[in-house]
């Protein structure tokens, strides 16, 4: 699990920085557009919690009961948050999917560390 959180941890800043710029795009063309989603603004809590998620993920890479918990809720809003209000910005469905892998990942790793601690 070491490797995996430090893989999607660097995956998950380096997405930040993707989903960012693409949902503030998104959140220029709703504005123009008055078409009244959100998708643009839900974005940028995705790309938060991706930047949050993902330092949590490296620092916390060697097992604790708290990291994982704090990586299940930070990718868990994440994911609620794209799948709810991605709207027309498609690609937020992809990111939020991220999210989610991360938020299991992290359940997982939990699960792992409570057995072997018996």
């Amino acid at each position: 699990m070491k490797t995996w959180k430090l893989v999607s941890g660097i995956l998950s800043i380096v997405l930040f920085a993707f989903v960012s710029f693409q949902s503030c795009a998104a959140g220029l063309s709703n504005t123009l557009e008055a078409n009244g989603e959100v998708g643009g603004s839900a974005g940028i809590i995705v790309a938060i919690m991706l930047l949050a998620g993902g330092i949590v993920s490296i620092v916390t890479r060697r097992g604790s009961k708290g990291g994982n918990i704090a990586l299940i809720v930070l990718f868990g809003i994440g994911a609620l948050c794209g799948f709810t209000m991605a709207g027309s910005y498609a690609d937020l469905y992809i990111w939020a999917a991220w999210c989610l892998i991360c938020a299991i990942t992290a359940i997982v790793s939990l699960i792992k560390l409570k057995n072997t601690d018996k």
